[in-house]
């Protein structure tokens, strides 16, 4: 056999990268925990600020938030745009933020979509919920009876809450569920506030109306549900523009 010869091999001579393609590469990936924590911070923002701890056209104080919750600034307005996005706040160009305020026209669009929104929700419930969702659902009913007794109303409206986003859940629509969550915060501190029952005669009718919802779900009556669900709504939007026509006119 003859002789094999090796020869060296040529390395690829290394130059340096380009600045402007350095600028286009892909940045590092981000911690793997950074979504998990702007989801938290913008759930906590969102829900201090539906639930009524500011003011409607209030500034909100960012560095107060970060304190609060134990954050730098950079997620706490990132949470803000999407917020801004959702119309639960203002955004003023280099000012900060304020609360977005809500008009009777304002409110009366909003309960019109959300008793769209939960009307769809519990028909396509009624096709997907299984026995333990409704045992739980009929389980917080319970318990928001019980709240109810005892006129205990802040424990009330946090369990009424829960039984709405039960169904919508129970609907298994991704977008369903996201176009709801966007939405239920601009009208949590009117719809879900001790403050807007104007009428206690309309806490013993929504009561009512809550026995024929879970009613319905058990035996999974799609349009029976869907029809009390909108109306439901409806008289609810009724409920808060009473309210705020009373607190307008200064006899609240």
């Amino acid at each position: 056999m003859g002789n094999i010869t090796h020869r060296p091999v040529r390395r690829k001579e290394e130059r340096p990268e380009p600045a402007g393609r350095a600028a286009l590469r892909k940045p590092e990936a981000a911690p793997s925990d950074a979504p998990s924590l702007h989801g938290e911070v913008l759930t906590k923002l969102r829900d201090y600020i539906a639930e009524s701890n500011l003011p409607e056209g209030a500034r909100i104080p960012e560095r107060q938030l970060c304190e609060m919750f134990g954050i730098s600034r950079t997620p706490v307005r990132e949470a803000l745009k999407v917020l801004a996005s959702e119309g639960l706040v203002s955004l003023l160009p280099n000012r900060g933020s304020r609360v977005s305020s809500l008009s009777e026209q304002d409110i009366c669009h909003l309960f019109d979509l959300m008793g769209g929104l939960e009307a769809l929700a519990g028909r396509l419930a009624c096709e997907r919920i299984t026995d333990e969702e409704i045992a739980e659902i009929e389980r917080l009913h319970h318990e928001m009876y019980a709240f109810y007794l005892r006129r205990d109303l802040p424990g009330y409206f946090r369990i009424n809450r829960l039984i709405h986003e039960r169904i919508v859940a129970a609907a298994r629509n991704p977008t369903l569920s996201t176009t709801y969550a966007s939405h239920a915060g601009r009208l949590r501190g009117a719809r879900f506030s001790p403050n807007s029952v104007a009428d206690p005669d309309r806490l013993s009718a929504a009561m009512r109306e809550h026995e024929a919802i879970l009613d319905a779900l058990r035996r999974r009556a799609a349009t029976e549900l869907s029809d009390i669900l909108f109306s439901h709504l409806r008289h609810k939007r009724m409920g808060v523009l009473s309210h705020l026509a009373m607190a307008r006119s200064g006899h609240s």
